[in-house]
């Protein structure tokens, strides 16, 4: 976190970074720091217990650092929040502390992933993992405001995640959503275009916005970056061999280090705040990009551009008593 954040200052002498944690860990590391270094980074610490170990909801009750960090943010010390600590600690705070947009029953963690064809973006990664069928729809109405205002898409092609594109495959909860789905008015002019396979989501083409649940989300997402991992040695003799700036076919762009880039962090969509959480194993310049991404939604009004967008659709969702899977397949009781 402490070299990610060196990096962002680096990158974008405008940041001031707050590091929430252990004094003494991140003094020593900036500590190490030759003076003219120390004296150009606007780093200053909030002092807090780091709480992996325990339950997302003790972290939130304690003064640990996600709480810590959350609390600058509500109080407006910060703008925004960056956590690559546990996510669901990171949810939590945010959630409690901040508060969520009117309307929104859970917030949906949306990873943008590059493929071929632009952008996509899979929510839920991580948050919802028994997600109900009014969650899952809500997600669709966030994803498809944040692809408009945050992605520059316009007119969002929604899809959800099934076990095959054909109308009707699928679990029952998938089953009913599609159908609801298919009802609704999205924002920004978003369409949905029906059930998409796990590969059309690295591939890209059918949809802009993939939907599922946190569970299946979330491995799929490792899933992706485990492949990334293994194929990457095969793809960096390609890399070196392309000129500044271009990348192989098929490939992703490649980063400064020869490697295929990818995003290694998540927007927090339906919190009343501008929240960004990272991988576990972020290094220290995928923190950086974390950083860069929370400061484009604070500087952009993306999260309150998103809520505007989907305000009055989520709250009619939440308000109208539910959706249930039964009413959406038209089963009897």
């Amino acid at each position: 976190m402490v070299d990610g954040a060196l990096r962002a200052c680096s990158a974008d002498p405008d940041l001031h970074l707050l590091l929430a944690g252990p004094r003494d860990v991140a003094d020593e590391v900036i500590g190490a720091l030759p003076v003219t270094d120390r004296e150009r980074v606007g780093v200053s610490v909030i002092d807090a217990a780091i709480g992996m170990a325990d339950s997302p909801l003790r972290n939130i009750r304690r003064s640990t650092s996600v709480r810590a960090a959350a609390e600058a943010v509500y109080t407006g010390r910060a703008d925004a929040m960056v956590s690559a600590g546990s996510s669901g600690a990171a949810v939590a705070a945010s959630a409690h502390v901040l508060g969520r947009m009117r309307g929104v029953r859970r917030p949906g963690l949306a990873a943008q992933l590059p493929t071929p064809h632009g952008p996509v973006l899979l929510i839920d990664v991580g948050v919802t993992l028994d997600a109900t069928m009014l969650e899952l729809v809500q997600h669709a109405v966030l994803g498809t405001a944040y692809a408009s205002v945050g992605l520059g898409i316009a007119r969002p092609r929604v899809g959800l995640l099934s076990i095959g594109s054909e109308p009707g495959k699928g679990d029952r909860l998938r089953r009913a959503v599609s159908i609801a789905l298919s009802d609704i008015p999205l924002p920004a002019g978003g369409r949905y275009v029906g059930l998409v396979e796990g590969f059309d989501v690295p591939r890209g083409g059918p949809a802009d916005v993939v939907v599922t649940d946190g569970f299946t989300g979330n491995v799929l997402l490792k899933g992706l970056e485990g492949a990334m991992a293994v194929a990457r040695p095969a793809f960096a003799p390609a890399q070196r061999s392309v000129a500044a700036g271009g990348s192989p076919d098929g490939a992703a762009p490649a980063g400064p280090d020869g490697h295929a880039r990818h995003e290694a962090a998540a927007v927090l969509l339906g919190v009343a705040g501008d929240v960004v959480v990272c991988h576990g194993s972020a290094a220290g310049a995928e923190i950086a990009d974390g950083i860069a991404l929370a400061a484009r939604l604070h500087r952009d009004r993306i999260t309150p551009a998103v809520a505007a967008l989907a305000d009055d659709l989520l709250t009619e969702l939440s308000s109208a008593g539910g959706l249930t899977i039964r009413d959406a397949l038209g089963e009897r009781s």
